[in-house]
Formats: C-alpha cells, sequence, structure tokens
C-alpha cells in the first residue's frame, strides 16, 4: 500500500520557519516528480512547489518564491519543504503529492498528480 506522509507542521508567529517533510512508502518515488499543495479555508487547492526526479529543476508559486525551498532525498524516499518568512496567508493544510508517470513536474496542477497525503496544518499567527 502506497502511502505520503506528512510531518512537520504548527503554529508559528509571522516571520518564523517551519520545515516539513513528505516520507513515501509501499514504493520508491526516486524517479517521479513530487510538489507540495496547499488548501486554505474557503480556497481551492495550490500548487506550492514541485521538484523533478533528481531535485534538479524546481518550481514555485509566485506567492512563496524566495521564501520557501522544495528538497529531497531519494535515499530516504523524503521530500521537504523549508518554510522561512512566514506570513499568516501562508495558513493552510499542506499535502504532500507525487506524480506516478512523470519525473519532472508539468502544469503544476492538482490532476497530474496520483498519490497524496493526509495533510499537515500550518497555522502563522499576526
Amino acid at each position: 500500500q502506497v502511502q505520503l506522509v506528512e510531518s512537520g507542521g504548527g503554529l508559528v508567529q509571522a516571520g518564523g520557519s517551519l520545515r516539513l517533510s513528505c516520507a513515501a512508502s509501499g514504493r520508491a518515488f526516486n524517479n517521479n516528480a513530487m510538489a507540495w499543495f496547499r488548501q486554505a479555508p474557503g480556497k481551492e487547492r495550490a500548487v506550492v512547489a514541485a521538484i523533478s526526479w533528481r531535485g534538479g529543476s524546481t518550481s514555485y508559486a509566485d506567492s512563496v518564491k524566495g521564501r520557501f525551498t522544495i528538497s529531497r532525498n531519494n535515499a530516504k524516499n523524503t521530500v521537504y519543504l523549508q518554510m522561512n518568512s512566514l506570513k499568516p496567508e501562508d495558513t493552510a493544510v499542506y499535502y504532500c503529492a507525487a506524480d506516478y508517470y512523470r519525473a519532472y513536474p508539468l502544469h503544476l496542477l492538482e490532476a497530474e498528480y496520483d498519490y497524496w497525503g493526509q495533510g499537515t496544518q500550518v497555522t502563522v499567527s499576526s
């Protein structure tokens, strides 16, 4: 059974940092693009960042560029999201996702990702 399990969420003050982790089990995703999405209350789920199979190519939503960094450790089958200079508008449930078919992120659309974690809550207080 394939599972993606996120961890590292929590409550932080504006300007603070958090590091999210996504550990995969049941299948290796070393050859697959991975991504982080988030969903704020009352809003649709949207991409935050994506990374290619070796980590050489990354993409970010404009709202997080320069503040967030996506990375991966294929030996550990884990993807990370380092979040710095957090803002209250970053408050959301953050989801890890894996693209079964592609090694490189395509259009950064939710429909392109086949496996999803259960999500981890990130709350940024002002």
